[in-house]
């Protein structure tokens, strides 16, 4: 059998390169601070495009993940799930300039929407991934559906898992007082409904006495009055037993229980006298699942009551698209994060 390289004769390409050092070279001691001084190279071969720039790395920090279990929950059927949340840290590593800030990261803990049900958590993964390159540790939620636990399960969830990433902070390099809440669609009802309880009731056992109170709250088209979501328009019925409200308060007609929607009304937890945690809320002027008046009773109730709130109408983006997956969108949350967190 003939081997590949019977035959086989090397082009002459010395002419083409820069000629080599006549002994090998030994180590250049380099820390990772020093890479940028590291000795240029000025050799070109015919052909090759040499760009000045870019000079910068613009994606931001590397970004590890790690999948923990929050929390063990005991269902109706008798009954256990783990309920696990994806963990992305950034990195400094490979990072010349990077550096752990003092005091650790600031954490967002992110609760993907779902309509209450079964999540998929990982379909925003390239959400978590530029939140994390901007400097967060973003802590990624499964929180009980709806089919399982109905409401108050979801919320209890989130505030478990703000509790635990305060209790492993130190693993995480977080920093346990600069904790933020963000979700999206029912994931925004859940950080609201978290958020504006902290440790108040619902609540749950689970690493107490650790606080659950958040710094503040980002929530994107977020529903926040199940009774009145019929009331404007929509792609769905919004108030029969099967529907996603239905199912969340417990497979029952929204608009029969006045007082199951009243206590799953984010509103019902707001008062002059409790503090809040300052809350932006954005939100498509097209969503076609969860009416955009949903937004501005949350934000009218909260002006009323002094709170400091930031409402954004992205007046032509729909429920999770046509705008949202954009870097406008995230720059302005980045923006008004950093004079909250």
């Amino acid at each position: 059998m003939n081997s590949p390289l019977n035959g086989y004769a090397a082009p002459d390409i010395s002419s083409m390169i820069a000629p080599p050092s006549p002994q090998p070279l030994a180590p250049v001691p380099t820390p990772i601070p020093e890479t940028k001084y590291f000795q240029h190279t000025d050799e070109v071969p015919e052909g090759c495009i040499v760009l000045d720039e870019p000079t910068e790395d613009s994606f931001g920090y590397p970004v590890d993940m790690e999948q923990v279990t929050y929390v063990t929950r005991q269902l109706a059927d008798g009954t256990s799930v783990d309920l696990p949340l994806w963990v992305f840290t950034p990195g400094v590593d490979n990072m010349p300039e990077g550096e752990i800030p003092e005091g650790g990261w600031p954490v967002i803990v992110f609760v993907r929407g779902s309509a209450f049900h079964e999540q998929n958590v990982l379909d925003y993964l390239n959400y978590y991934v530029r939140i994390a390159e901007r400097g967060y540790v973003v802590a990624a939620v499964k929180y009980r559906a709806s089919d399982d636990a109905p409401f108050p399960a979801q919320m209890q969830d989130c505030k478990t898992a703000v509790r635990f990433m305060r209790t492993n902070a130190e693993r995480f390099h977080a920093n346990k007082d600069r904790v933020a809440l963000w979700g999206d669609s029912s994931g925004g009802h859940t950080v609201l409904m978290a958020g504006f309880t902290g440790d108040t009731v619902p609540d749950t056992s689970d690493y107490q006495p650790v606080s659950a109170e958040v710094k503040c709250i980002v929530d994107w088209y977020g529903p926040t009055d199940f009774a009145m979501m019929n009331h404007y328009p929509s792609s769905q019925n919004h108030h029969v037993p099967e529907c996603p409200e239905g199912v969340e308060i417990g497979g029952v007609d929204v608009l029969e229980h006045p007082d199951l929607n009243k206590a799953a009304s984010p509103m019902t937890y707001l008062s002059a006298d409790r503090p809040t945690p300052p809350t932006l809320i954005m939100h498509g002027g097209r969503d076609q699942l969860v009416p955009f008046n949903q937004s501005c009773r949350l934000y009218a109730t909260m002006r009323a009551l002094g709170k400091d709130v930031t409402f954004y109408k992205l007046d032509n983006s729909c429920h999770a698209c046509y705008g949202f997956r954009s870097d406008a969108a995230l720059n302005i949350v980045f923006d008004w994060l950093t004079n909250r967190l």
